[in-house]
Parts: C-alpha cells; sequence; structure tokens
C-alpha cells in the first residue's frame, strides 16, 4: 500500500524560509513522477512545482519561480519542497503526490497523479 506522508508545514513570517518534506512509502521509489500542489479554501488544488526522474527536470507555478525548489532525495524515498521569501499569498495546505511507473515526464496537473499526502498546512503572517 502506497502512502506518501508530509511534513514541514507551519507559521512563519513573511520572509521567511520552510522545507516541506514527503516520504513515500510502499513501493520501490523509481520512475516516480513527484510533484507538489496546495490549496487555499474555496479553491481548486494549485500546481506549485514537479520535477522528473529521469534528468531531475523541474517546472515551476510562475508564482512560486525563484523562490521555491523542489528536490528528491532517492535513497531515502523522499522529496522535499524548500520554500524562500514566503508571502502571505503562499498559505494554503500543500500536498505532495507521486506517479509511478513515469520516468521521463514532469506532471503539472492532479488528475496525472495516482497518489497523494494528507497534506500539510503553511500559514504565512504578514
Amino acid at each position: 500500500q502506497v502512502q506518501l506522508v508530509e511534513s514541514g508545514g507551519g507559521l512563519v513570517q513573511a520572509g521567511g524560509s520552510l522545507r516541506l518534506s514527503c516520504v513515500v512509502s510502499g513501493r520501490p521509489f523509481s520512475s516516480v513522477a513527484v510533484g507538489w500542489f496546495r490549496r487555499v479554501p474555496a479553491k481548486d488544488r494549485e500546481f506549485v512545482a514537479a520535477i522528473s526522474w529521469i534528468g531531475g527536470t523541474t517546472n515551476y507555478a510562475d508564482s512560486v519561480q525563484c523562490r521555491f525548489s523542489i528536490s528528491r532525495g532517492n535513497a531515502k524515498g523522499t522529496m522535499y519542497l524548500q520554500m524562500n521569501s514566503l508571502k502571505p499569498e503562499d498559505t494554503a495546505v500543500y500536498y505532495c503526490a507521486a506517479k509511478f511507473n513515469e520516468p521521463m515526464r514532469i506532471l503539472s496537473t492532479p488528475d496525472e497523479y495516482g497518489y497523494w499526502g494528507q497534506g500539510t498546512q503553511v500559514t504565512v503572517s504578514s
């Protein structure tokens, strides 16, 4: 049974940093496309960042470009989202997502992913 468990959320002042982690278990961490999304109340889930398995090519939403960085720790079955220069509009519940048997593509829409974490709250105060 595949599980994704996020951690690292919390309350931070504007301009601060947080690092989210997501541990993927239940299946070998290989040939898996991973990404991060976020949701605020009354809105759809929004793409934040994604990384391909082969080559580690990344893609970011315009709103987080140059402030957020996605990475993987393959040996640990873990993905990360480093968030710098946080703004109040970054406040949301953040979700990690994974799709196995997807070695090449970067996936940027929620429907493309098969597994999701439970979410972790990030609150940025002004």
